[in-house]
């Protein structure tokens, strides 16, 4: 009788400790909140856009993204360091696929960039070091549909 007894208090236990066990699985490790989004900062002025706010600005890493995810049809706008910074060493545009077909970027070099027209999650496009350099006054960013094949 003693042998059943001391049995069935290790199996209570052991279903005690279990139930303790998956309570508990909200806060291991896998289970974490995803993290923040970036939070905006100005490190360049932008300038002939209908409202500056409209494309936020990131750091990705050491790569400063200029998030041009709401833009569609056609437009530009110009990119400018703001007073007391210089150019980031990187620099990137995130951009809608399917919203716009084609980037054409002015800076110390001119630099045109097809975008996909297939409807899609936006991506992130980094800029060549050689589009800007240290004494670019500004960067033109100017976006619209995509140029016709020549005949």
């Amino acid at each position: 009788m003693q042998l059943r007894a001391e049995g069935g208090a290790r199996a209570l236990v052991s279903a005690l400790a279990l139930v303790l066990l998956t309570a508990g699985c909200s806060h291991w490790p896998f289970h974490r909140p995803p993290p923040p989004p970036p939070a905006p900062v100005h490190e360049l002025d932008i300038v002939g856009a209908a409202s500056a706010d409209s494309y936020p600005q990131y750091w990705k890493r050491n790569t400063l993204l200029v998030d041009l995810s709401a833009a569609s049809g056609s437009g530009s706008l110009t990119l400018k360091p703001a007073t007391g910074y210089g150019w980031p060493v990187r620099l990137a545009l995130r951009v809608t696929p399917g919203a716009i077909g084609a980037l054409d970027v002015r800076g110390a070099q001119r630099i045109n960039l097809p975008i996909s027209p297939t409807p899609a999650k936006p991506i992130d496009l980094e800029l060549a070091p050689g589009v800007y350099a240290g004494k670019t006054a500004a960067v033109t960013v100017a976006w619209g549909p995509a140029p016709s094949p020549a005949p």
